[in-house]
């Protein structure tokens, strides 16, 4: 059975889903679980219930919105796909430092693959995990800010959030 619960933050509601185990399955910036759900790897979906704070989530997720940027870090996810560049890019997002966005160049760079930027975009979009697996610090090569799947206004803000405390 998983559990899930909502935050209100300053860039809006946070919802997270938590497995059996205690890693995040699905998380963002919306009061929509269905939502949440349809992201979640068909062989890792279950009943879902609320739940008060499953995992302790809630309270990691308070720390980092009190300053403690490296809260998140130690947070269990579990997402899963069809191949091994994107399992491993979103294991490479988790690398990249509150206050210092990469580029999508820089990204698929880090992630050993220089020449795939497309696929290093596709692995920010289809992030089911937001803020755990930090998508939101990839940034246009210019310096401007592309999709984000909560919306760019939370993009902002979690970018701006981490720059001021870093």
């Amino acid at each position: 059975m998983m559990r899930y619960a909502t935050l209100d933050t300053p860039a809006g509601p946070f919802t997270y889903v938590v497995g059996p185990a205690g890693a995040v399955r699905a998380s963002g910036f919306t009061t929509d679980v269905a939502a949440l759900l349809a992201l979640v790897h068909p062989a890792l979906r279950e009943d879902v219930r609320p739940a008060a704070d499953p995992g302790g989530i809630g309270t990691v997720v308070s720390s980092y919105l009190d300053g403690d940027l490296g809260a998140l870090d130690a947070v269990p996810v579990e997402q899963r796909t069809g191949g091994p560049f994107m399992t491993h890019a979103w294991q490479v997002l988790r690398e990249i430092k509150p206050g210092a966005p990469l580029t999508y160049a820089g990204y698929a760079e880090l992630a050993g693959r220089p020449a795939a930027i497309r696929a290093a975009a596709t692995a920010c979009a289809r992030n089911a995990v937001a803020l755990f697996v930090p998508c939101h610090r990839v940034i246009g090569t210019d310096g401007s800010l592309r999709g984000y799947r909560w919306g760019l206004d939370v993009k902002t803000w979690l970018l701006a959030h981490e720059s001021n405390r870093v």
